[in-house]
């Protein structure tokens, strides 16, 4: 399992690069407030992390009509985790947005990892 959980985080980096990245530039570019920047991004991370987490990470051979649907729910359940952690620490606590998206980010992962692993792959 605890190999796993690395791939898991591995493949996972590669799509929270890409939430940051998109979190990043909402936020400084155009203004757009943090929770809806890093909801943003959250969805476009949940799709690259898909088709890495079906073969490379979990090695199933799940059909995609069953998996992808077990692993939107997933991640939906993980976008608003994100979400919640992120508001409550940037309206609560006066938490940086950066700082705040590092804390859900973690707290995602792991709720992520078991829900995908014991239920959608």
């Amino acid at each position: 399992m605890l190999r796993q959980f690395f791939r898991y985080a591995a493949a996972g980096a590669i799509g929270t690069a890409v939430q940051y990245a998109i979190l990043v530039a909402l936020v400084e570019s155009l203004q757009v407030q943090a929770v809806a920047a890093s909801t943003i991004g959250a969805v476009a991370g949940a799709f690259v992390n898909y088709g890495l987490n079906h073969r490379y990470t979990f090695g199933s051979d799940a059909p995609h009509a069953r998996a992808l649907p077990r692993f939107a729910a997933t991640a939906l359940a993980g976008i608003a985790l994100n979400a919640a952690v992120v508001a409550l620490l940037v309206s609560a606590a006066r938490t940086n947005y950066l700082a705040a998206q590092v804390v859900a980010t973690a707290a995602v992962l792991a709720f992520t990892f078991l829900g995908n692993r014991r239920w959608t792959f």
